[in-house]
């Protein structure tokens, strides 16, 4: 009898509730959503984009400027195969010649020798050309036929004694023989030619022509010239 009752009683009990399991999580809140700092990051990606656009539109504010490719002596003068374009950093502060300006470039002067690869600079030009150091200027007057014909501000010429017979002395004859020829200066820069309505001294048929030559060979020049035995001989451009 108690047997049966306390078999009742224990059928008559609920089952337990089965206790989680050590592996398995809570379940978590959902996260809380932050749309300002959200729009603070896009806003600093957009700034940071905007600096490096600034960065690089400054980098490429560059002009095209002339830069010499072969020597150009005092006197000498640009020409399409002497120079040549390249890009630099644009500085107001700097008086570059810009491509755009080399067709009035080529009716200038260089004041003295420009060396290869020397980005020109508008101060390195002139209409005129005046002593350098380590230059002279010696005027000459020559007669026709002892000059070259459309001899050019800026041309380089060969300058020879040329005397008749070899006397020394001075000729008049507009040409020479050729038994005292001997070579005074070989690469002497024309500076200045008579002018175009004619520059000839007066009371003279002469033209009269200045040369920029090494101080060494002035003396010698002048000489030459003073006694009317200097002949000009044009030398080709190696431009």
């Amino acid at each position: 009898m108690k047997i049966q009752e306390r078999t009742g009683a224990g059928q008559g009990r609920s089952a337990a509730p089965a206790q989680a399991s050590v592996g398995d999580r809570l379940p978590t809140p959902p996260r809380e959503r932050k749309p300002a700092l959200a729009a603070l990051a896009v806003l600093l990606i957009l700034v940071g984009a905007l600096g490096a656009t600034m960065l690089v539109l400054q980098a490429g504010d560059r002009i095209e400027v002339v830069k010499v490719t072969q020597e150009i002596p005092a006197g000498g003068k640009v020409t399409d195969s002497n120079v040549t374009s390249v890009m630099v950093a644009e500085d107001a502060a700097i008086n570059y010649v810009k491509w755009n300006q080399l067709s009035a470039l080529k009716s200038l002067k260089a004041k003295s020798t420009i060396y290869k690869d020397t980005v020109v600079m508008g101060q390195m030009f002139s209409e005129e050309v005046g002593a350098t150091q380590g230059k002279t200027l010696v005027g000459v007057s020559l007669k026709a036929g002892q000059f070259p014909a459309d001899i050019k501000v800026g041309d380089t010429v060969a300058a020879y004694r040329v005397t008749e017979g070899g006397s020394g002395s001075g000729g008049n004859s507009s040409a020479p023989a050729t038994g005292g020829n001997s070579l005074i200066v070989d690469n002497a820069v024309v500076s200045t030619v008579p002018a175009a309505n004619g520059d000839e001294l007066v009371g003279s048929t002469n033209s009269s022509y200045t040369l920029a030559v090494d101080n060494d060979d002035a003396g010698a020049l002048a000489q030459a010239a003073a006694n009317n035995e200097v002949v000009l001989v044009l030398v080709p451009s190696s431009n």
